[in-house]
């Protein structure tokens, strides 16, 4: 049965850090000390989990489910705190970037332990081996997988306007790509990644992620890519596109439009989707990951290039009454306006490197934002940005 339309559905979040040298910013192996060193710290008042990644050089945050946006923010801010505080024994700090900043050595892989990891380097050789990478991923709570695959349908088009406004990769081991999110271009290395057909309902869904798995693209559920997809853990609509933003109030928008996009799109479970072809929604993918907020995206309405400011705005219009019901309404109404007018992580990364210092600045840089002006308390009442 479906939720109501603008119901307080809950959400949380997953993103991926980097551990990185607190002098030289080269990447540190670190993730099993740094972790259990967090552990043993005991009670730090953040509910957010800290787990391992496929490689020792990063860690994950995940949040619980919250109804209250500003809540997901606190434990996004109280987990990278613990991070920092457990690492900084080692030398060791977090970087909120989605790649490798500096040049890393191509035999430096260090993939973590465990029979998982190990199958997944077996069986996607160097498709595995390249994808260091640190992503954000939002869930939504959906009433069942019927209504979450209704989502999917429907919510196609306008996943690379959050692709766009999370945009924060152009570095990439020594240089820069010429892209604002270049992991999401080598995350389409994967078999599974991207956008998909529209699968009608929940049983089609199952059909296809059957189909992966059988044919050997996925070596089970936890592995189909797709840029949105039903959770395999959880009863939510997962939205796995954006790069992992550096300043938590940035990852806060993303996240409260997601919600945004899953309450609209229920609520209009019955009409059918627009038509969209896969190879239209690639060519919006490439047009987000290369240009982010700094050129134009095709837009979900005109199919036509739009200014891109203009589409994140445009999209915020779409779910203004779902964000007004939840209360978010203002959160990404300054949130739009701030990325518009300063441009997205890419922007940042691009000036901290023209102000002189080089990469070495742009580490710098994402090691301050990190932590230093993510403060656990910051908004979480107000679930507005600071």
């Amino acid at each position: 049965m479906s939720r109501p339309h603008g119901s307080r559905r809950r959400l949380g979040v997953e993103e991926e850090l980097l551990l990185s040298d607190a002098t030289t910013g080269a990447l540190r192996p670190v993730a099993g000390e740094v972790l259990a060193a967090c552990q043993g710290a005991g009670d730090t008042g953040s509910a957010a989990s800290l787990k391992h990644e496929f490689f020792l050089t990063q860690v994950e945050v995940a949040t619980t489910p919250h109804a209250e946006i500003g809540e997901v923010r606190s434990e996004l801010a109280g987990g990278r705190a613990r991070i920092a505080e457990a690492g900084a024994a080692m030398g060791v700090a977090p970087l909120a970037v989605p790649g490798p900043v500096l040049a890393l050595p191509s035999t430096d892989r260090h993939v973590s332990p465990g029979e998982r990891y190990a199958a997944v380097e077996r069986h996607y050789g160097e498709t595995a081996h390249l994808s260091l990478m640190c992503a954000m991923h939002v869930h939504v709570e959906v009433a069942d997988p019927d209504e979450g695959v209704a989502v999917i349908d429907r919510v196609r088009p306008w996943v690379p306007v959050l692709l766009a406004m999370s945009t924060n990769s152009p570095f990439w081991h020594g240089a820069d790509t010429g892209h604002a999110s270049w992991r999401s271009r080598v995350w389409n290395m994967w078999p599974t990644s991207g956008p998909a057909e529209p699968f009608g309902n929940a049983d089609g869904y199952r059909a296809r992620a059957k189909d992966m798995v059988a044919r050997g693209a996925a070596l089970d559920e936890g592995l189909i890519n797709l840029d949105v997809r039903l959770s395999h853990r959880y009863p939510t609509v997962e939205f796995r596109v954006a790069d992992v933003c550096t300043d938590l109030d940035d990852a806060m928008v993303i996240a409260a439009l997601a919600r945004a996009l899953v309450v609209h799109f229920a609520a209009r479970a019955g009409e059918p989707p627009d038509v969209w072809r896969v190879d239209e929604l690639r060519v919006a993918a490439w047009r987000a990951a290369r240009f982010g907020l700094a050129d134009s995206l095709l837009s979900p309405v005109s199919r036509e290039l739009v200014p891109a400011a203009e589409m994140a705005q445009e999209l915020a219009d779409l779910v203004a009454e779902a964000l007004a019901d939840v209360g978010d309404a203002e959160l990404v109404r300054r949130g739009v306006e701030t990325l518009a007018a300063r441009g997205t992580g890419a922007t940042r990364q691009r000036e901290a490197f023209a102000a002189g210092g080089g990469l070495a600045e742009v580490v710098a840089d994402l090691r301050e934002r990190t932590v230093g002006r993510q403060r656990p308390d910051d908004t979480a009442r107000s679930g507005t940005p600071a």
